[in-house]
């Protein structure tokens, strides 16, 4: 992969001044904020992010404007973070943990495996974030990356769908059978451990590796993003319990340079409209995700399973001796990782008791339905 840093180095100063684009408002010129993602114009996700866009323009009187680009209208997916760091494109959008290969402890903000390995759920994982030190740390991974971007939490969903296959599956024996696309990093990583053929690709490329036989099983999100991608089409057989993505964000970074450069009241404005965007988003996830559930079963014959028990210990028996290994290779890695277990300590004993019986009320009345 070429430096993207070092060929538009000497430009970075010309292309944050051309973001300060031409699109007129009351008080003169917009600055644009182009964004890509490493997504389809299509995806729900780049839908919410354009609503974030409209909140940041209707807080900013139209002053700070945002262009949402699909993947490719740039760069490639893969160089989405290098793009941003060097100024070749304002912003970007992507899951952090698509970048666990510049530092480990992206991993942990992005998608920390099986919960972080001490039951963290994405509400679990937002409290950390906004009240026990998580976000003062995601303020420091951009230096710990050396990468020159802000970055803002947008997205977060969970718990994501274990996935897709050709066939029932009865036992990890059943599940070591297939090639199966995984998500990359230590979530995919984990998989590997565990004896399963894992494959990471983009969403993109899932639908045709199917089609081509190039792998026999998958997993992407959750009903309503896998159901728009057109798994359905091909497998029949979903199993929603899974570990490795308990909690996945989707998170927006931009350039540091054109950060810097924006009035206060815009500042404000992209992080008051991120903390509306956290409670949007899973306010749309859950809602669609029951919808899309639906479809899937009644309109295009998707067979729901419960996840084969001996999943569990398997999975996270690999994903605790991940988070071991990264936190005896990387002190920050190390650090995060301690504050999500002290924040665990004291939160998840609450908020798991809490839920319990909600829990069983809710399966009571999901079974009921059937």
């Amino acid at each position: 992969m070429f430096n993207l840093k070092s060929i538009v180095k000497s430009a970075v100063v010309t292309a944050v001044a051309l973001s300060f684009g031409t699109t007129a408002f009351a008080g003169g010129h917009s600055k644009v904020l182009r964004i890509q993602s490493v997504l389809s114009d299509n995806s729900d996700e780049l839908k919410m992010l354009k609503n974030f866009g409209e909140d940041v323009a209707a807080l900013t009187g139209g002053s700070l404007v945002l262009e949402v680009l699909p993947a490719g209208a740039i760069v490639g997916s893969r160089d989405v973070m290098d793009a941003v760091d060097a100024g070749l494109v304002e912003g970007g959008f992507a899951w952090t943990h698509y970048w666990g290969g510049k530092h480990p402890a992206a991993n942990l903000f992005g998608a920390p495996v099986a919960g972080a390995g001490v039951g963290l759920d994405n509400l679990a994982f937002l409290s950390w974030f906004e009240a026990g030190g998580g976000k003062e740390l995601y303020e420091r991974l951009w230096d710990e990356m050396g990468v020159n971007v802000k970055g803002f939490m947008l997205q977060p969903v969970g718990p994501e769908a274990l996935g897709w296959f050709k066939e029932p599956i009865t036992s990890m024996d059943d599940f070591r059978k297939y090639r199966f696309r995984a998500p990359p990093g230590m979530v995919g990583q984990a998989y590997k451990d565990i004896g399963v053929a894992s494959v990471a690709m983009g969403g993109g490329d899932i639908l045709p590796a199917l089609e081509k036989g190039t792998i026999d099983a998958a997993e992407w999100c959750c009903p309503v993003a896998d159901m728009a991608f057109g798994f359905q089409k091909v497998l029949k057989h979903y199993y929603l319990q899974g570990l490795h993505q308990v909690v996945v964000n989707a998170d927006m970074y931009v350039n540091g340079d054109f950060y810097d450069a924006l009035s206060d009241t815009e500042k404000k404005a992209l992080e008051v409209a991120a903390n509306a965007s956290l409670s949007k988003s899973m306010s749309y996830r859950i809602y669609n995700n029951g919808k899309a559930l639906k479809t899937l079963v009644d309109d295009h014959g998707v067979t729901l399973h419960d996840t084969p028990a001996d999943y569990f210990p398997a999975y996270m028996a690999a994903a605790k001796n991940l988070l071991e290994q990264g936190a005896a290779d990387n002190a920050f890695f190390a650090e995060v990782w301690q504050s999500q277990k002290d924040f665990a300590d004291i939160a998840v004993p609450f908020w798991a008791g809490a839920q319990a019986t909600n829990a069983a009320l809710g399966k009571a009345h999901a079974d009921s339905l059937k």
